[in-house]
């Protein structure tokens, strides 16, 4: 997703001067991806963002592989978990990943960063479960609430400031662009009538933050594995105005359009975001399938190329039995899977869902991290058998 847009303040032409009421010139810089070649924006500061007064020691921030995983579904649950840490970085507990993604989950204590942080080689989706409060960067605040997808390209410094009350955080982070899926765009990047969203629904910062008071300001960097700490005697949202197609927006879960049919739609037609080897889908409410014979639930299917994972957001997936709110399942390429007993005759006839997930397929296998391990509900993997030790029991329905 790509449209021009423009904060604040900047000059008639590119690269051309610039000047602060003192006559000095605005520090031009110009961020983006892919060299010079990809999107990108030319931000103006105040001062040099190559100014640092010093550098920090980097502290280790990878996830930790678990050992010993068998290849079989896994359900982690962590609805009852109200916090993962203190701070931002500090919450983020990385659950999944491998070399094109991470997931993780964030559920902060604290209302605001004492920092600012960037991620230094991937982008990241902030799926906003529960919370409300601002994502404030040098391109401008972005207010934001549950339900929201906050997409925030590599490089972009930032920094989150939560209102009151819980907060749960999924973090999607890439290593490669992410971008709204090619076939809803023609070959101007506009989204087409038939994408089931567009340009309208995607909030890009309402307002700029022009932080003028020097004093020490630490911004963490994420790269390779390590937080690498930059210390700069003036803030780094200290830019008057920019303009381009690179900067954080906003994209809520329920402005997502479903597509629907007379029979079950596959997978693909949730799909909200794609990058390198993986894609990220929407469910939410809609109607059901209403050919006079159809079956509302998905058939059974195997994973052969992918991964799949599920983050239950809200409602009752009528295709699963025992799985909580703000829980993982995750089904490994290469074993079927498909609806518990009992969902699919009792799907039959239903008209439509209130359900609302996440989902993220991956080409590439998938590895539990030491901290997903504590999460995991043992009986998943058997409770497929009408009768057997898996913990059956009804989905529990949020309105």
């Amino acid at each position: 997703m790509a449209y021009y847009y423009k904060l604040g303040e900047i000059p008639h032409k590119r690269h051309t001067q610039f000047r602060q009421p003192d006559g000095s010139l605005y520090a031009e810089q110009l961020v983006g991806t892919l060299g010079f070649s990809g999107v990108s924006s030319l931000l103006y500061h105040i001062n040099p963002p190559t100014q640092m007064s010093r550098i920090g020691e980097p502290k280790p921030f990878a996830p930790k592989k678990a050992e010993g995983i068998k290849l079989q579904p896994h359900h982690l649950r962590m609805l009852h978990v109200e916090t993962t840490g203190s701070d931002y970085l500090d919450a983020r507990k990385t659950m999944l990943f491998n070399s094109d993604v991470a997931i993780s989950i964030c559920n902060p204590s604290e209302r605001e960063m004492d920092y600012y942080y960037k991620n230094g080689q991937a982008d990241e989706v902030v799926f906003v479960h529960d919370g409300t409060g601002d994502l404030l960067t040098q391109m401008g605040r972005i207010p934001f609430g549950p339900g929201d997808y906050l997409v925030i390209p590599r490089t972009v410094i930032h920094k989150f400031r939560f209102d009151e009350g819980q907060v749960r955080l999924l973090v999607i982070e890439s290593f490669s662009p992410i971008e709204t899926p090619r076939r809803y765009r023609n070959h101007f990047g506009q989204l087409l009538e038939h994408s089931p969203f567009c340009e309208r629904d995607m909030r890009p910062p309402v307002e700029l933050i022009t932080e003028t008071e020097k004093g020490e300001r630490l911004v963490q960097v994420k790269k390779e594995g390590e937080l690498h700490q930059f210390y700069y005697d003036f803030s780094p949202f200290d830019a008057v105005g920019w303009d381009g197609y690179f900067y954080p927006y906003a994209f809520n879960i329920k402005d997502f359009e479903p597509i629907t049919g007379r029979i079950h739609q596959p997978p693909p037609v949730h799909q909200t975001f794609e990058a390198h080897n993986f894609v990220i889908c929407s469910f939410v409410p809609r109607l059901f399938d209403y050919h006079p014979d159809s079956i509302p639930a998905p058939y059974n299917h195997s994973n052969v190329d992918s991964d799949e994972v599920l983050y239950y957001v809200e409602g009752d997936f009528m295709s699963r039995k025992g799985v909580d709110r703000a829980s993982f399942t995750v089904h490994p390429g290469g074993i079927p899977h498909g609806p518990h007993p009992g969902t699919v005759e009792a799907s039959i006839g239903k008209k439509e869902t209130h359900e609302y997930a996440v989902m993220i397929d991956t080409f590439k296998p998938l590895y539990l991290t030491e901290d997903a391990v504590q999460y995991m509900d043992q009986n998943y993997p058997m409770s497929w058998n009408e009768h057997g030790s898996g913990t059956i029991r009804k989905g529990d329905m949020f309105d």
